[in-house]
């Protein structure tokens, strides 16, 4: 997705801030559905197929109506939860979408999943469970990582999502080393895999300052989390880390992608990182109001966060 870039970048007098929904609903009567291989594995071959392909059709008609209620809500942007197609990677119950029966129905819904959200200026993203390491020092993750990365880029492809956001990893006792792993290995990639791959901070391992580097000479994009700065800022502010995952997508020449969210008990309780219901309109960054960014709102209560947050926003 390609924006105007001034000069100064994505600022302008008045900020057109996209917020997004994460993966699932609280109130609205719109659910995905999943399976586990324990279960298709009590059954034959084409039993598995019928049962996944009913999975996946029902998951693709509940995205045509995710797409309709952002549409109707004002809500700019949503994250396609992971296993949409659900076991698709699994070493024993795998397959590809022509493998199952519906298979010339789900490609149709994605194909209007698709026009609709590129009529509709709705952005469609990925974020990839916390078991994709492109950092680890074992072969075998990194193999599983690049396969489950390969399946989300292909469904991307499906439906016209312009990002798959993935964590730096585990630091291994060593950051610098680690990060020359996730290197080696993003350099592995299919092309059409890394243009749509992002790097987000992280509330444990990774700052901003750490990845920023990373970012520069992969020409990744920083999707800049500020609630995990807030719990592991390093050296910077809020204000210079918005500046430095702001470079990256300007380079890029994409519209910037931001995450928040707030502590569940509060930023004085004994742990901050776990998310609360909903936002605190305090947590929102000031600087943030003047940016034409994407921000994807992480709070338990979903959809209903997403829409406080609009209310507050436009006051």
């Amino acid at each position: 997705m390609k924006e105007r870039i001034t000069k100064e970048g994505f600022r302008r007098k008045r900020g057109r801030i996209r917020l997004g929904l994460c993966c699932i609903f609280r109130k609205e009567p719109i659910r995905f559905r999943s399976t586990t291989a324990k279960h298709l594995l009590q059954f034959s071959r084409s039993e598995q197929l019928r049962k996944l392909s009913a999975v996946c059709l029902h998951n693709s008609k509940a995205l045509l109506a995710s797409l309709e209620f952002l549409k109707k809500n004002g809500i700019g942007a949503f994250r396609i939860l992971s296993p949409f197609l659900p076991r698709y990677t699994h070493p024993d119950v795998g397959y590809t979408i022509d493998d199952l029966p519906d298979f010339q129905i789900i490609l149709n819904n994605l194909k209007q999943a698709r026009e609709f959200s590129q009529k509709h200026d709705i952005r469609l993203s990925f974020h990839p469970d916390q078991f994709i390491l492109l950092s680890s020092p074992q072969k075998k993750v990194v193999e599983n990582s690049i396969k489950e990365l390969k399946y989300q880029a292909m469904l991307a492809e499906y439906l016209g999502a312009d990002v798959i956001n993935i964590h730096g990893g585990g630091a291994y006792g060593d950051k610098q080393t680690a990060l020359a792993h996730f290197t080696e290995n993003f350099q592995k990639l299919p092309a059409e895999l890394q243009q749509r791959l992002t790097l987000e901070n992280d509330d444990r391992s990774y700052t901003v300052g750490d990845l920023i580097p990373v970012c520069r000479d992969l020409n990744l994009p920083l999707v800049y989390d500020v609630h995990h700065h807030r719990c592991n800022p390093g050296k910077l502010t809020v204000e210079e880390a918005t500046e430095l995952s702001l470079s990256t997508w300007t380079v890029a020449g994409r519209e910037p992608y931001f995450h928040i969210s707030s502590p569940l008990r509060g930023w004085h309780g004994s742990d901050p990182k776990p998310h609360a219901d909903f936002i605190d309109p305090d947590d929102f960054p000031e600087c943030w109001k003047c940016l034409e960014i994407t921000v994807d709102v992480e709070a338990k209560a979903k959809e209903l966060a997403v829409l406080e947050l609009l209310r507050e926003l436009d006051k």
